[in-house]
């Protein structure tokens, strides 16, 4: 039995039956990540010690006889912007290279109630700024698909993580398809909740009003079983709703598929869209109906996104000034500053990528004066319009089907001197956020040796909805 290949479900059966101990899993776990996580670079720090202290845990539960939680004894990877109680939290940023987190992130204090795994922290773009896992300050996590291509981002590190069995299941954060995008580009299934429906208490923010923590797993059952771990509402945090479970009776004969014209572009990978029109059929094929829908406001979707996410980001960010907490120009030595300017912008020079510095520019600029009105008021306005649009389509439709990227996973180094060319990777996840809905990315086929996947968008807080179709698309199709 090769322990790693396992899903949630199986893992679960397996220790509760004592064919394999919580322990003998957590050390098979740990000794891939030592062979592989170097090629791959999913991690950026191990918590070897921890993690075997939480499975001897679970072996002693099992030994006296304890009825254990599902998620007791699975390995998890956590995407290191999500903190861990003394645990460093670097953001993929060279600013927050030493810092430990002083406490649980909500979502890690429900994982640890259930008793999962810890195995480490997973790489990202600082930040959680960008589209490929190139843009951590500590180096580029690769696709275990194609070692000389882009895992996605910026959850790049807990996709790949997952692909590469280095974990069992992960959480990421989705601010604009960054849960959904290395999904894709690694062949699992990812989920972006409702937002509010997960708390994003402990979560190092990026734009606020976007981000959401989320799971990326093997299957859609694996999916949903994290996510009605982590979901609810947290006192911690006020943005965070509690929604009852509707009484949705899942049968597919009769359920209406949105297709919006808008996310066929042209230009669009042939292989990507042949496999999501046959993706479309093959629901066709198990008796839901299909109906063409528009989204008439998706082409403002990516200039509204990155014309509020950047004022948020600016706003975030400022809090990073060699001062309150992180790294500071007055650590090194052969520092200049002479003031308090000097320490920020020295601090800030020094310690913060360039993609990071060129958001918060570009948000410092949009909420200038003489400027907020022409550009940050004018995108709010569109999020507002978009998510009409949606409002619009699920009046009559259940939900809605749409690529995840235009392409399958691109070569390092392809995009990253072309900021543009970058973020419309972004063009099919943003108006999702921008509106606050629910987003699951499964997959569908390959382009060559690549996976692709599909997305299933749904009305907020109906995520099991989506979860319910991936499932039975899962069941019918296989999974991956």
């Amino acid at each position: 039995m090769e322990l790693t290949r396992l899903t949630i479900t199986k893992t679960h059966q397996g220790l509760k039956k004592k064919s394999f101990s919580a322990t003998e899993l957590c050390k098979t776990y740990l000794d891939r990540i030592d062979k592989k996580n170097k090629e791959i670079f999913a991690y950026l720090t191990i918590c070897r010690e921890k993690a075997l202290k939480q499975a001897k845990e679970v072996d002693g539960l099992i030994a006296k006889k304890q009825k254990i939680p599902l998620l007791a004894g699975i390995p998890f990877a956590i995407k290191d912007n999500i903190l861990v109680q003394d645990v460093k939290c670097t953001a993929g940023s060279k600013i927050l290279q030493n810092y430990i987190a002083p406490y649980d992130a909500t979502v890690i204090k429900k994982l640890k109630k259930q008793k999962a795994v810890i195995l480490g922290k997973t790489n990202l773009d600082e930040f959680a700024m960008g589209s490929s896992c190139e843009y951590s300050a500590f180096g580029s996590t690769k696709n275990p698909h194609d070692i000389e291509r882009v895992a996605g981002g910026s959850s790049g590190g807990s996709a790949a993580a997952v692909t590469s069995q280095l974990s069992l299941a992960s959480l990421g954060s989705d601010t604009c398809g960054s849960i959904r995008l290395p999904a894709s580009f690694c062949g699992l299934v990812g989920l972006k909740p409702t937002y509010g429906r997960v708390s994003r208490y402990g979560l190092i923010a990026m734009a606020s009003s976007f981000d959401q923590i989320g799971p990326i797993t093997k299957t859609v059952e694996d999916t949903k079983i994290v996510f009605n771990a982590i979901k609810g509402k947290d006192p911690l945090d006020s943005t965070s709703v509690e929604s009852k479970v509707s009484s949705f009776k899942f049968q597919v004969s009769g359920l209406k598929i949105g297709v919006p014209r808008e996310y066929f572009v042209a230009g669009m990978d042939e292989g990507v869209e042949r496999l999501i029109k046959e993706a479309i059929k093959k629901f066709k094929d198990l008796g839901a109906k299909t109906e063409e829908i528009s989204l008439p406001h998706t082409q403002y979707a990516l200039s509204a996104y990155y014309l509020i996410m950047p004022s948020e980001v600016s706003a975030n960010l400022a809090r990073y000034d060699g001062i309150k907490y992180g790294m500071s120009a007055t650590h090194a030595q052969d520092s200049k500053s002479k003031n308090l300017a000097d320490v920020y912008g020295e601090t800030r020079q020094k310690y913060l990528g360039e993609e990071v510095k060129r958001r918060i520019m570009l948000g410092t600029f949009a909420l200038s004066a003489g400027y907020y009105e022409a550009y940050y008021l004018k995108a709010q306005r569109a999020r507002t319009k978009i998510k009409q649009d949606f409002e619009k389509a699920f009046a009559k439709v259940d939900f809605i089907l749409t690529p995840v990227s235009p392409s399958p996973a691109f070569k390092l180094e392809e995009k990253t001197q072309n900021p543009i060319q970058m973020y419309l990777t972004d063009i099919f996840a943003a108006g999702v956020n921008l509106a606050g809905l629910p987003a699951i990315s499964i997959p569908c086929g390959r382009v060559g040796h690549l996976p692709v996947n599909f997305q299933i968008i749904g009305n907020a807080f109906e995520e099991d909805k989506i979860l319910k179709a991936g499932m039975l698309f899962e069941k019918t199709y296989g999974a991956n």
